[in-house]
């Protein structure tokens, strides 16, 4: 094979990231070995801070690259003649929301890490690998790129999600993870495996061209693979991880893990089901429209009776899956355009509530109650303004994005005649308003108790709940830009994205 048909730029924006994972590696060990660096004295809060910034630059420049690419407009593939890579409007845009999401929540860990004092390289060097992974995922046209980038993605998170190996629920939560992931993947591999010995390839464009909806096998597998990203995404009832692993984990690790997982499985979900399987078939369509509706409906019950915080999140997080998998039912240009914004929006409602709870850590001790956060109000108003503000947001409270996102998804459900679906969404979204406004009921109408959160914030969290807020009401306000957000039509551009992902574009 000529070496002159392998397009390498289509590798740029994974390549900043993992070859950044590689240089915090590196870093870690030689400022370990120096006493100064740049005329600084060298401890572990001076390495864990640096090597977050390193992190940080490489996810900087893989964010360029993917916005250049993606207002190009150009669709490459790695190698033409083989393809197993794909750099497109769809997955540059998804690949740049991924790079947004770590950036951000690199951003929100090193200070957090520091009270933990498990600040370490390898921290960053885990989000950039399981990063890179994610965005091999959505960058994939064959099932076997597609199970690779997944596996990158996945034992990189293990590890995190057992980073405190201090805490005896860390590890649990690890444990959980990695058992209930793995038997995940591995249906989904097992589908790939039925899906090619009915179609004689793992191609997502030779499994759609010789995909026959009458053949056992094939239907078989594609029910497997949907499982195994069922598991990934969250969806009723493969979501028993969820709430123990984001309970258990460090809340700088949840934080991440809400976002860019979900963002990157969903993602993937739709280009999978847009490039390999074409338009659904019958039977297929009403078992995600199953799937649809018991993750809206367990999600939002069983929030309404949390008592901690980042328990109630998770089954937020539940809940939001079953919203994004009402776009995917719909089967339309305008049903996978909602769902790609809805990817966005979630990216800053989610993180910035996690960037709340993140920041009243004191000590390595999370405020994850939700009966500490009564009084907040009086004792640090500015974060319980914006706790109220994400919260909303997640309710789908206007003008916030949270509504617009929510608004974009059941219309699309309508105008495919989904209209069940879209009315038992909205009801969800009525029950939702109940529990996410106990906190900001908390925090307004009780008096202080003896918990409270530290008082200084960093200038990562800062910076993290500055732009979630911004986006979240400039979204929300102006979704396809307008005289305030100049060139930032978002809802325009996911609406460009899936043009060569949906079945019919």
């Amino acid at each position: 094979m000529s070496p002159e048909v392998i397009n390498i730029s289509v590798l740029a924006p994974i390549g900043f990231v993992a070859i950044g994972a590689m240089i915090v590696l590196l870093g870690e060990v030689f400022l370990s070995r120096s006493r100064t660096f740049l005329g600084r004295a060298v401890d572990s809060r001076f390495i864990g801070s640096f090597l977050a910034l390193v992190a940080i630059a490489s996810l900087v420049l893989s964010f360029g690259v993917a916005y250049q690419w993606f207002l190009s407009g150009a669709s490459t593939a790695f190698n033409p003649s083989h393809p197993l890579i794909q750099l497109d409007p769809f997955s540059a845009l998804i690949t740049g929301v991924l790079a947004l999401g770590t950036l951000l929540s690199c951003a929100l860990a090193y200070h957090y890490l520091d009270q933990l004092k498990i600040n370490h390289g390898e921290y960053y060097a885990l989000m950039l690998l399981a990063t890179a992974g994610m965005m091999l995922m959505v960058s994939a046209v064959d099932f076997l790129t597609v199970f690779l980038g997944l596996e990158l993605m996945s034992i990189p998170i293990y590890v995190l999600a057992g980073f405190d190996r201090r805490k005896l629920r860390s590890n649990e939560s690890a444990m959980k993870y990695l058992l209930i992931g793995s038997f995940a993947s591995a249906l989904l591999l097992y589908g790939v495996a039925l899906l090619y010995g009915a179609t004689g390839s793992t191609s997502f464009a030779a499994v759609r061209a010789g995909f026959d909806s009458e053949s056992t096998l094939a239907m078989i597998g594609v029910g497997l693979v949907l499982v195994g990203f069922a598991f990934k995404v969250s969806a009723v009832p493969f979501h028993q991880w969820t709430p123990d692993v984001y309970e258990g984990a460090p809340s700088a690790v949840t934080a991440y893990m809400s976002v860019t997982v979900k963002a990157a499985a969903v993602a993937t979900l739709l280009r999978v089901v847009g490039m390999a399987f074409g338009p659904l078939d019958e039977a297929l369509t009403n078992v995600v429209w199953v799937l649809a509706a018991l993750t809206m409906v367990v999600g939002n019950l069983m929030a309404v009776i949390q008592d901690n915080v980042k328990r109630l999140l998770a089954y937020s997080s539940i809940a939001h899956a079953g919203y994004l998998l009402v776009g995917l039912v719909a089967g339309s240009a305008a049903g996978y355009s909602a769902v790609v914004f809805y990817l966005i929006a979630y990216t800053f409602m989610n993180l910035g509530a996690f960037a709340v709870v993140v920041s009243l850590a004191q000590q390595g001790a999370d405020c994850e109650r939700i009966e500490s956060f009564a009084g907040l109000a009086k004792s640090r108003p500015g974060l319980a303004a914006l706790m109220t503000l994400f919260l909303l947001a997640l309710a789908g409270i206007p003008p916030t994005v949270g509504f617009f996102a929510k608004f974009t998804i059941f219309m699309a459900a309508v105008d495919a005649g989904e209209v069940p679906l879209a009315v038992l969404g909205v009801l969800m979204s009525v029950v939702s308003v109940y529990y996410y406004l106990r906190i900001p009921v908390l925090m307004y109408m009780r008096e202080p108790g003896d918990e409270t959160g530290r008082a200084e914030l960093s200038s990562g969290e800062i910076l993290v709940l500055v732009a979630c807020a911004a986006a979240v009401i400039f979204l929300g306000v102006f979704p396809n830009g307008g005289w305030l957000l100049g060139d930032l039509h978002v809802m325009d551009w996911a609406r460009q994205s899936v043009v060569q992902i949906f079945p019919s574009g």
